[in-house]
């Protein structure tokens, strides 16, 4: 190639970075799309949206739950769809997420807060998701939760 096409090649790709960046347009970074995914599969939950889930999942998908009991698939989908709680506030917070390659840890707190026997309860929760990359996408292969009791 010649020096005068190389000028010109590279010429065109600075236009075309520049305005892209004008534009204000950004690819999301693993780490931001792995929180979204996070974010959407809480709301998805509490309004009873299976089929958003069922795509966030993995076929061979583990829950253990905050009672110690274990879970497949197929429970978690079962139990979004007959969520039936009154919940009036569930925030995720304190987002640590490390990527390893096709793989990533995601560790989050989530607090609900709603009604429970009448009266108004809180719960805190710790998680620990574990996601891998397939077909180009993010999918949950395991997800942990625990209660955090206040001290």
């Amino acid at each position: 190639m010649s020096a005068g096409r190389s000028l010109c090649c590279v010429l065109v790709l600075a236009c075309g970075a520049t305005a892209f960046a004008s534009q204000g347009l950004s690819v999301a970074s693993d780490q931001e799309t792995l929180v979204e995914l996070e974010r959407q599969w809480n709301e998805a939950f509490y309004r009873g949206d299976v089929a958003f889930i069922d795509t966030l999942l993995a076929d061979e998908f583990v829950a253990i739950y905050d009672d110690g009991s274990r879970g497949d698939r197929a429970r978690e989908l079962a139990l979004a769809a007959t969520f039936d709680q009154q919940v009036t506030s569930a925030v995720q917070d304190d987002f640590t997420v490390r990527v390893y390659g096709d793989t990533a840890v995601v560790w989050f707190t989530l607090r609900v807060t709603g009604t429970r026997g009448g009266r108004q309860a809180v719960d805190t929760l710790s998680y620990t998701d574990v996601w891998v990359v397939r077909d180009g996408r993010w999918q949950c292969v395991s997800t942990h939760s625990t209660t955090v009791i206040p001290r």
